[in-house]
């Protein structure tokens, strides 16, 4: 069994947010993969479904982005998961938009989120990083990644979300390589 993890913040509001794309995700991949219904669970979130033959777990937390590591860890206890076990969606700020790299480890780099779930779990667990490109100067940073996606990013974010959960198959077959490179190519049609 594996858990997925998109990193948001919870409420209507923040819904289209740039910060929300791991939400996003994971709303895009059970709609595709049929999964059941959601669940209040682990202050967060939670539907259970099969990618690729696998029994996956996608967790939304509740908490608020800052706090995300108290609901990843409480259910990586609850289902006596490994950090290998883990995989969290979320926003990348040094990737052009709609760009998607996976990496396993790593620092937070300022994410709250990663930071948090590095707090509570570890630093070792596979980040699937959504990109949303940088807005040019730090001090813009906040702003932006707490703004909505624009109009014009509509089509670019919805291609990009269908590509990730069409190709979410390799994911869950670790095979991370195969993975970003079916999701470049479906982002190039």
């Amino acid at each position: 069994m594996q858990l997925w993890v998109g990193l948001g913040n919870p409420g209507p509001k923040y819904a289209m947010h740039r910060h929300n794309v791991g939400f996003m995700a994971c709303d895009v991949m059970a709609d595709m993969h049929d999964f059941g219904p959601v669940q209040k669970k682990f202050q967060g979130w939670m539907q259970e479904g099969r990618i690729g033959g696998e029994r996956i777990m996608l967790l939304k937390p509740a908490t608020f982005m800052n706090e995300s590591g108290r609901s990843v860890g409480e259910a990586m206890r609850f289902f006596k998961l490994e950090l290998d076990a883990i995989t969290v969606f979320h926003d990348e700020l040094d990737l052009a938009p709609f760009k998607v790299k996976v990496k396993v480890g790593g620092g937070h780099a300022g994410h709250n989120g990663l930071r948090s779930i590095d707090q509570h779990c570890g630093a070792d667990f596979r980040r699937v990083r959504l990109g949303i490109g940088h807005p040019g100067h730090k001090d813009r940073v906040h702003g932006y990644v707490l703004g909505n996606y624009a109009k014009a990013e509509m089509d670019g974010l919805t291609d990009m979300l269908a590509a990730v959960s069409a190709e979410a198959d390799w994911l869950a077959k670790g095979d991370n390589a195969r993975f970003m490179s079916d999701v470049a190519l479906r982002m190039q049609d």
